[in-house]
């Protein structure tokens, strides 16, 4: 378990921040202030959705091209990432710049 005072949390809170001031936005999709947070962030190329389930293992995003015909399936998946809340920001902010 991570303490309120966890550099590690700290850590993930400047993340999310980033995150955020990169042009994700995140919504709580379950009750409580601890609960998993749905972050999506669309440039012109790419659509980039992430899911932080808690501060531990159970948190992954993708980055799907966006392109101009319709794709039956969806979108492709080029990027995906899984881990801890750390890891998978660390990926959001510093390796899929908006674009």
């Amino acid at each position: 378990m991570v303490s309120a005072d966890s550099p590690d949390l700290a850590a993930a809170k400047r993340l999310l921040d980033v995150a955020k001031s990169q042009g994700f936005v995140f919504q709580r999709i379950a009750p409580g202030p601890d609960g998993p947070l749905h972050g999506v962030r669309e440039t012109t190329a790419y659509v980039e959705t992430c899911y932080l389930g808690g501060f531990g293992e159970g948190c992954c995003a993708t980055r799907a091209r966006k392109y101009s015909l319709i794709v039956p399936s969806g979108l492709p998946i080029t990027d995906r990432v899984t881990g801890d809340a750390l890891t998978v920001l660390h990926v959001l902010v510093s390796y899929w710049a908006p674009t």
